[in-house]
Formats: C-alpha cells, sequence, structure tokens
C-alpha cells in the first residue's frame, strides 16, 4: 500500500469510527492487513492535520478537521469554476460527460470533489472532458439540469 493509499484509509477510519490513539489506529490499520508503524502512522495524522478532540461523550478521538468551513462554499466554488470552464454538459443515464477547453477538466473535477454533491459517486478528468458518475439514472438526470445552471448553459439542450 502506498503512503497515499494509507493516508486515504486513516481519513476513511478517523471519519467513520471512533478511534483515540496512533497505537489502536495502528492496531486498527494492521485488522485490515495494513502493515505499519505507530511512528509512520503518527507522521501521516501530522502531515493529514487530525487533531484530537473530545466528543459528545466526553471520549477524546482523533479527528479529521473539515477544510470547507475555513474556505469558500463549495457549491459557490463549483459555480465559478462551471461558468468560466464548462463549455457543453451531456447526460446518459447516470453518465455525465463535461467538456472544457484542453487542460481545463482537472480544474471542475477539482472544485466537483470540494462540492461533496450527495448524487456524484464519482469523477474522472482527462484533458479537456470530464466524466461524472451518478448514483442513479435519476439522479444523473437532476445532475445534467443543474449542472446547466451552474455553467449559465441552456437547460433543455
Amino acid at each position: 500500500m502506498t503512503k497515499t493509499q494509507r493516508q486515504h484509509r486513516i481519513t476513511e477510519l478517523l471519519e467513520h469510527e471512533s478511534i483515540s490513539t496512533a497505537a489502536q489506529l495502528v492496531a486498527r490499520l494492521h485488522d485490515e492487513g495494513v502493515v505499519a508503524t505507530q511512528a509512520t502512522v503518527t507522521r501521516d495524522l501530522h502531515e493529514l492535520g487530525i487533531i484530537k478532540v473530545r466528543d459528545d461523550q466526553g471520549i477524546r478521538r482523533l479527528v479529521v478537521p473539515s477544510v470547507t468551513k475555513m474556505s469558500a462554499p463549495p457549491l459557490d466554488h463549483l459555480r465559478r469554476m462551471m461558468t468560466e470552464w464548462v463549455v457543453s454538459v451531456e447526460g446518459a443515464t447516470n453518465l455525465i460527460v463535461l467538456h472544457t477547453p484542453p487542460g481545463c477538466a482537472h480544474v471542475v473535477a477539482s472544485a466537483l470533489d470540494r462540492s461533496v454533491l450527495p448524487e456524484v459517486l464519482g469523477s474522472v478528468a482527462g484533458d479537456d472532458t470530464l466524466l461524472v458518475i451518478a448514483r442513479d439514472e435519476r439522479s444523473g438526470r437532476r445532475l445534467v439540469g443543474q449542472f446547466r445552471r451552474l455553467a449559465d448553459l441552456p437547460v433543455g439542450t
């Protein structure tokens, strides 16, 4: 497992489980077959900006700080990126394809990822094309309309 994969898994564990120490996290990772020393996990926690807080029950736990609360609202950012860079939006069932000028798809994909739209399962960005995967066909149709509105494109096309 790469460092990036391990850090992603650490973030997922901390978002879904109550873990209080690096040692507990090492044990939890070990349960999943991930080999990492406590020193490595401690470095990962530092690099990820993980903090220790007291939860509602008064128990100390490691948490991932929410970056989006400190930055511009993600939907506003997505609107700005889509208005500026998206030139077309097309949908087919639960797949939505957005076209941008060359070299710009990753900018829109990043804004989309930060927006955390519940209907979006994920996205893949190329150079000038972004594929968005919706949860189902109905979500796909809604997202096509929403993306066209955000990009200031005609909705009925």
